[in-house]
């Protein structure tokens, strides 16, 4: 590891004279590459430096009190050694973290989809109520969303809703969402007063690009219609929904909610391509031995992964046994700690893989 390290040090002192060079700056596509390179290499140097820093404090303090010192200093050099030995190991872990092979797709825009489950309209509400909260989450973030696809139940619900969001690290903050997510709390048309559970589907897919799967038009079935609205709102007097099947696959991806036939065709590959590098990406991941996966993983879509409690104003995650009690700022938004908990416990399970390798 250590080896690994002090490599990474000399390239990233490379890199550093490399991006002042004019020359380097002249070719602003090799300077951005080797600028986010740096970035990338700078938090591993700097708690490799913190770490090196710490052992040679600790040599420094064993030398000192191998010297005749007054009594309180003594205690001081003591102490400090102390507080030094304890630093190591999380330093060491903290290192191991850093040196952790990092998700292709973390820094990938996503295509979320979201999907009324068991539950009828109720379903079709939470799916609307979810598709708030990302959205809010998104804000939070500075990041950026576009509607691709949404389907309507008519009383303010979505049987289906499909949007991308876009920024930095988009994927590896949301990739833990997939699976099931399940609501109990009392429809406003139950005049009983029971509580009704129901479910909500999501998938997080990395947004594909074509150098990630390769799209073969022959392989695709285009479709054009009317598209249509609740209500006869938003119906279009032209044929500008599409209708994309990949038919070696038997996908089917429909979009209407732009008025040209074009831009719609457009969202349709997109999410098409998506859906085809997730397929991949799900064969590679079953590939893997059992012992490979972490415990968090990226959210097997049939996995009840959360359950959001009106009555008693809690959301739990069931994968990392992690409950708060404050239901309405996380449906508004406030991911922040679920996100974290889930990031933190994943890279711990990875990171004991690795060590006992």
């Amino acid at each position: 590891m250590f080896d690994q390290l002090e490599d990474l040090v000399q390239k990233f002192e490379d890199i550093g004279e490399m991006i002042s060079d004019p020359m380097v700056i002249a070719d602003q596509d090799r300077w951005q590459k080797l600028m986010k390179e740096h970035s990338d290499l700078r938090p591993i140097v700097e708690k490799y430096k913190e770490y090196k820093d710490t052992l040679a404090a600790i040599e420094d303090a064993l030398m000192m009190l191998e010297d005749k010192l007054d009594d309180d200093f003594r205690e001081l050099v003591k102490e400090e050694l102390s507080e030094n030995k304890k630093r190591v190991e999380p330093l060491e872990n903290e290192i191991k973290l850093l040196l952790l092979p990092k998700d292709p797709n973390d820094e990938k825009n996503v295509i979320v989809e979201i999907r009324g489950g068991a539950g009828g309209d109720e379903a079709a509400l939470f799916a609307a109520d979810l598709y708030r909260m990302y959205n809010r989450y998104a804000e939070r973030q500075k990041w950026k969303t576009e509607l691709m696809e949404v389907n309507e139940s008519g009383i303010g619900g979505f049987k289906e809703v499909i949007f991308m969001i876009k920024g930095q690290g988009v994927y590896s903050k949301l990739k833990y969402e997939s699976g099931v997510h399940r609501v109990q709390r009392i429809p406003s048309t139950e005049s009983g007063g029971r509580i009704h559970t129901s479910t909500v589907t999501v998938a997080i897919l990395p947004e594909a690009e074509e150098v990630d799967v390769e799209l073969n038009m022959n392989d695709v079935r285009i479709d054009v219609f009317r598209a249509s609205g609740n209500g006869g709102q938003c119906v279009n007097t032209t044929d500008s929904a599409v209708r994309a099947t990949h038919v070696p696959t038997g996908l089917v991806v429909s979009c209407q909610d732009e008025k040209s036939q074009l831009k719609n065709k457009e969202k349709a590959l997109k999410v098409l391509r998506a859906r085809l590098y997730d397929m991949e990406q799900a064969k590679q991941h079953a590939e893997m031995a059992a012992e490979k996966k972490s415990q968090v993983g990226t959210g097997d879509r049939s996995e009840r992964i959360r359950t959001y409690n009106f009555p008693q104003g809690r959301v739990t995650d069931h994968r990392v046994g992690l409950t708060l009690h404050r239901l309405d700022t996380i449906l508004d938004g406030d991911l922040e700690e679920i996100v974290d908990t889930l990031t933190t416990v994943d890279q711990t399970e990875k990171l004991k893989l690795v060590t006992n390798e």
